[in-house]
């Protein structure tokens, strides 16, 4: 699922295609996609963007009259940009010639500079649209999380949450840290993927309790929290190079932990470990973050029972 680094980049690609830009009309290639009836979706059409911003996992677009699309990816969902040329932008297109989204897309949203379509991978159809009147609206998908760049505007990131806002958040319940940095409640935008790559960087188990820290640990999830989303910004912005981004993915190689189950951590070399539970996995490093002991697998525990190897020298 796109996280606070890939809708970030997002944004920051559509601010230089589609502001200032008029909507000239949207296909739905699913009748699944939109989850709201009023206003209908034809009241975007001939509306110019005005503003983009972010609320949580979701991309949200401001047009006149504060109309506002939200879309909500979930774990298959992409975006994907296609310019015109100048032959097609000079050219007066007719709504009833307007054909459907290819099979694959839910949705294109037709502007006078380019076409933005939206995929989904799979049968599941777990992407999301909604369109409300007022940005006041915006805040019935508000999962309540703190941002952790608080002020962030358009695509310009603001400062750090601080040390202090980010304890009372984190404690505020006695999750394990792997729960409370993924939870929409506690915090905005983090997912699976970064919340295994900032626990690899702070050195911490995924099952530790929050409020069992020491202020040496959270001082240590605070920075490697903060350094790793914007080590991944950065990042997905050079692999952009400009251009938009189509190769947003969950697992990627340069990643230190996530999806490299039995590869060799870059830090110590110890084969990485992982926990399944639902459509989910954690993945870490039981030498760098657990002192060398495997954390129990809910179902492969259970069958081993006195079986299931207990440190990483076991195995």
């Amino acid at each position: 699922m796109p996280e606070l680094p890939d809708i970030v980049v997002y944004i920051e690609a559509l601010n230089k295609r589609i502001i200032g830009h008029t909507l000239d009309g949207v296909r739905l290639g699913s009748p699944f996609l939109l989850r709201t009836a009023v206003p209908t979706i034809s009241a975007v059409e001939s509306k110019t963007v005005s503003e983009l911003k972010r609320l949580g996992k979701r991309i949200c677009i401001g047009l006149e009259e504060d109309l506002w699309l939200v879309f909500h990816l979930m774990i298959a969902g992409r975006l994907h940009w296609k310019a015109k040329s100048t032959a097609e932008r000079g050219a007066v297109r007719s709504p009833k010639k307007a054909r459907l989204p290819p099979k694959r897309d839910l949705a294109a949203f037709e502007f006078d500079n380019g076409t933005l379509s939206l995929t989904e991978a799979g049968t599941q159809r777990r992407a999301s649209l909604h369109l409300f009147e007022g940005r006041n609206n915006l805040r019935l998908l508000d999962r309540g999380g703190v941002e952790l760049f608080p002020g962030s505007e358009g695509d310009r990131l603001g400062e750090f949450i601080d040390l202090r806002a980010f304890v009372s958040v984190l404690q505020s319940e006695n999750h394990t840290l792997k729960r409370a940095l993924t939870d929409p409640r506690l915090f905005s935008g983090i997912g699976n993927a970064y919340s295994d790559e900032i626990l690899h960087a702070a050195r911490l188990s995924p099952l530790k309790l929050a409020r069992s820290l020491t202020e040496v640990e959270i001082a240590r999830l605070h920075r490697a929290t903060r350094e790793t989303l914007l080590m991944w910004i950065e990042r997905l912005r050079r692999d952009a190079a400009g251009r938009f981004p189509d190769k947003v993915t969950a697992f990627r190689h340069e990643m230190a932990v996530h999806g490299r189950f039995k590869q060799p951590c870059p830090v110590c070399g110890t084969p990485i470990q992982r926990i399944r539970y639902a459509e989910h996995e954690c993945n870490y490093c039981a030498t760098c973050q657990t002192g060398g002991r495997l954390l129990a697998d809910r179902s492969l525990s259970r069958l081993l029972k006195d079986d299931w190897p207990r440190r990483v020298d076991e195995l």
